[in-house]
């Protein structure tokens, strides 16, 4: 696949047509073109360079746009967007209109008034002819270039030069906007390192990522992004924010695994490296954001649709107004209802959704992915806000999957001496449970102590510990070498102890709940979640006493991996909503590939999380999937709140123009201006994700 940006590219129709264009040559195929980030993918069928041959293509339908190298993305001013070269025509028009009415007398007054009209129209006429050649002619160069010559053959010349200026002003406005827009989408994937420091024998040399290999070892000083995966080699910390979305700064250890795209902040730092560039996080991370483009939301789908029947429709209307009235309504003056057929035609232009809707979908991609969320695609979006089910996974996902001693009871021997004695015997043990007990412990062992220890299988260790005989696990182990345990009040992961065959106390053992994941559950039930599961293959006391604790509506314990998929089929098919699975997108994949919806908790590191899941969480919070949620939601809302509103006032203008309460004027409005209010309110969905609390009205 390979992947080329556009400059120039301001118009949404425009993009359509190209994408549909180049999917028509032979050479090209799986075409897609993302007007959001102006980005042109596409795979080749040929090993001829076709750049020159793909621009002219482009060129046949939008001149100015050329093909450009990936640029790093910066936030342009508002000067920097303004097309200079419109807004100088512009003006000079406007100066020539202006000394044409008032100072030229009647036989240069039209000459003055064509070369004002030229000035600003010629584009757009250009476009209108090229279309009319290959026989693409509805779009909103053909209903400007009617409108206006229809005026000027009525006669009113500065109205037909007026209506132009205000919709290439308007049009100069919305190229502003859907720049900044794009800036500022893509600002969220600038997060590729520039350079590699790489360490060769006693030197360092700057590489691109790009051309780091495996084995290598990098440098990485203060204020630098990490370019590749790697192992730490020092201690240091890291601002993580661009990938897991988390503020917070993060201390690594030596030999911990750092990601590609984390800034250094504390010191400067070796690092080993672990992957190529392109099997690094950054650069799934940009993929995936990149390509989330290609899967339309429903509400896209249904743009793109009516914008390809809408046009001629409407041109359709136009011609039966311009006409029908004179022929069938008494004294009805010609030319009045040919200028309210061509003031219908100016407000019926679709460009205010065909760039808002996408605009907005995109928008929500990039705000979601800054909470540290990966969404494969814009369906992905929509589906978010139909959610009334999920199905939790539970070792990983609503607890941490690290094991860790929460208790410690002893009898006759001091707790101290108990965990002494449980650490020495287990660190002969390679079972989670043995290592979260030598852990605890965390002082140094002399294990020249342990003269003899053996493992017996699902029951725990046998060992003797200087003259000691001892016994360490469940409550069968004890039994069968005949010791009489107390009764105690503890059920769940319980390890017990006996010395010379005294019983002399247990160790509770717990796969801690996320801090969040309590709160997380109250806050899914605020968003309008219906029911929430969870499946587990731990035993009966654990999972019921985890759910309760959560707030969990229902709970399946004792499951194998393929048992999970089979009840959440089970669940979906009960239920009959939209049901969403959340799994450590590994052991979970057969349930993450085929739920409606599936999420990865901190997957990003696995392939096999990747092709399972939909959604990526990062940052392995609870929270990001709640705050994924909350911005589908505003999306949606604001999607919605677009059509209502721009075709609201479409349909009130039509109204108004097709019985000449309104004219040119307020037709350019309908147009160019409700664009322009349609594409800041979908950005307010970049906005609305910065702050803590997103508020959503669905």
């Amino acid at each position: 696949m390979k992947k080329v940006k556009l400059k120039n590219l301001d118009c949404a129709s425009c993009a359509l047509k190209i994408e549909k264009a180049l999917n028509n040559m032979e050479e090209l195929s799986n075409v897609k073109l993302n007007f959001s980030t102006s980005t042109l993918t596409f795979e080749q069928n040929s090993k001829d360079d076709l750049r020159e041959k793909i621009e002219k293509e482009i060129q046949k339908i939008e001149k100015e746009v050329i093909i450009v190298e990936d640029d790093k993305n910066t936030q342009r001013t508002f000067w920097q967007l303004l097309d200079k070269k419109l807004l100088l025509l512009t003006i000079i028009s406007i100066v020539l209109t202006f000394i044409s009415y008032n100072y030229l007398s009647n036989d240069y007054k039209i000459v003055g008034y064509l070369i004002a009209y030229i000035l600003v129209a010629y584009d757009v006429l250009y476009k209108a002819l090229q279309n009319f050649k290959t026989g693409k002619i509805f779009d909103e160069n053909f209903l400007m270039s009617i409108a206006t010559i229809g005026a000027f053959l009525l006669g009113d010349f500065v109205e037909g030069i007026s209506v132009m200026i205000f919709y290439k002003v308007g049009e100069m406005f919305q190229g502003v906007a859907v720049n900044n827009s794009r800036d500022s989408i893509n600002s969220l994937l600038d997060i590729k390192p520039e350079f590699a420091n790489v360490q060769e024998d006693d030197k360092i040399v700057q590489k691109s990522p790009e051309d780091v290999k495996i084995g290598d070892t990098i440098l990485v000083k203060v204020g630098e992004k990490v370019p590749v995966d790697g192992i730490l080699i020092d201690n240091s910390s890291f601002d993580t924010s661009a990938i897991t979305g988390e503020f917070k700064p993060k201390t690594l250890k030596a030999n911990e695994n750092v990601l590609s795209g984390f800034i250094n902040i504390s010191n400067a730092s070796y690092i080993k490296v672990t992957s190529l560039y392109k099997d690094s996080t950054i650069a799934k991370i940009i993929e995936l954001i990149e390509n989330a483009s290609s899967k339309k939301a429903n509400a896209e789908k249904l743009i793109s649709k009516i914008a390809g029947v809408y046009t001629p429709i409407v041109v359709l209307l136009a011609v039966l107004l311009a006409f029908l009235p004179s022929l069938f309504i008494e004294n009805a003056n010609f030319s009045d209802w040919i200028e309210r057929a061509l003031v219908f035609l100016v407000i019926s232009c679709p460009c205010a959704l065909v760039v808002s809707v996408p605009l907005s979908f995109f928008s929500a991609i990039g705000a979601i992915s800054k909470k540290g969320v990966l969404v494969k695609g814009a369906n992905y979006v929509e589906k978010l806000t139909e959610i009334e089910n999920i199905v939790f996974d539970k070792t990983g996902t609503l607890t941490k999957g690290v094991f860790e001693v929460t208790k410690i009871k002893s009898f006759g021997i001091s707790e101290d001496e108990l965990l002494k004695n449980c650490a020495l015997v287990e660190s002969f043990s390679t079972h989670p449970i043995g290592k979260s007990i030598v852990k605890a412990y965390n002082k140094e062992l002399n294990l020249k102590e342990v003269s003899f220890n053996e493992e017996i299988s699902g029951l725990g260790m046998k060992a003797k510990v200087l003259n000691s005989d001892i016994l360490v696990g469940n409550e069968r182990l004890l039994e069968k070498f005949g010791v009489k345990l107390e009764k105690i009040e503890d059920s769940l992961n319980v390890v017990y102890v006996a010395i010379n065959s005294k019983f002399v106390g247990y160790i509770v053992v717990s796969d801690i709940v996320k801090s969040e994941a309590k709160s997380f559950i109250e806050e899914l039930k605020k968003l309008n979640i219906l029911k929430t599961f969870m499946l587990t293959g731990d035993k009966k006391e654990v999972a019921l006493e985890v759910a309760k604790d959560l707030g969990i509506d229902e709970v399946k314990y004792e499951l194998l991996p393929q048992d999970k998929l089979k009840i959440y089929e089970e669940i979906k098919f009960k239920t009959a909503k939209t049901t969403a699975f959340v799994g450590d997108g590994i052991n979970d994949a057969p349930t993450l590939a085929n739920s409606d919806i599936g999420f990865a908790m901190g997957g990003v590191g696995s392939d096999l999380a990747i092709k399972s899941a939909d959604i990526i969480v990062l940052n392995d919070n609870l929270n990001a999937i709640s705050d994924a949620i909350k911005i589908a939601k505003k999306t949606k809302t604001i999607v919605y709140q677009n059509i209502i509103f721009v075709m609201s006032i479409k349909i009130a203008f039509l109204i108004l123009g097709a019985d000449a309460i309104i004219g040119m004027k307020e037709a350019i409005f309908a147009d160019v201006g409700v664009a322009l209010l349609a594409i800041f309110n979908s950005m307010r969905i970049l906005k609305n994700s910065d702050k803590k609390d997103i508020k959503c009205n669905l």
